[in-house]
């Protein structure tokens, strides 16, 4: 049977949004997201990491650092309160147009948000319903991927979530709902779930 899960992007919603992260160290959790995350461990939500991260496409560093800096993520998590993600997904692929220039890693491709291709691979892996799904952003490419997947958008105020509200990112999608940051975004899926 299909279950529902919440989607989360990385940078801005999860940890602290410092543009492309070249030291591992610099890596830094949002306050109160290991606790949010942990709610939705305790509910037996299953918890995703979705997220574009073209550093390996710009020749930024290899994929390899994209994994070292999810390690430290997902060890942050457990240290801070044994919070868990239940699978990771990414995109380090970026069209040549988009600015890749690292030929192993610079194509289209479906999983670059705001196309679905995480997200059907998650649920197609993980036996997922993505119609009682949500996505947790915080740019207007997170909703579009919500909306585009059939999922709830949900648009934090973190990272760049502001400024997506306040115009600077001019955008036509509207989120199904705006929350201050992934704790509040958290209570309110669970009151739907």
């Amino acid at each position: 049977m299909t279950r529902p899960a919440v989607f989360l992007d990385r940078d801005g919603v999860l940890n602290q949004e410092v543009g492309y992260i070249h030291r591992v160290e610099d890596l830094h959790l949002i306050p109160g997201v290991a606790t949010a995350v942990r709610q939705l461990n305790d509910r037996g939500i299953f918890c995703c990491l979705v997220s574009n991260q073209a550093g390996p496409a710009r020749g930024y560093y290899p994929q390899s650092h994209v994994e070292q800096l999810h390690e430290r993520l997902c060890y942050l998590l457990a240290a801070e309160a044994e919070a868990q993600l239940d699978a990771l997904y990414y995109c380090p692929h970026l069209s040549a147009p988009e600015g890749g220039i690292d030929p192993d890693y610079t194509c289209w491709t479906t999983w670059r948000k705001p196309n679905t291709g995480m997200l059907v691979a998650a649920a197609w892996d993980h036996d997922l319903d993505l119609s009682r799904s949500f996505m947790v952003g915080d740019k207007a490419t997170d909703v579009d991927l919500a909306h585009n997947a059939g999922c709830t958008g949900i648009l934090v105020q973190t990272g760049y979530g502001e400024r997506v509200l306040s115009g600077v990112y001019q955008h036509v999608t509207q989120p199904d709902y705006i929350a201050p940051d992934l704790a509040a975004a958290v209570t309110w899926i669970c009151q739907r779930l």
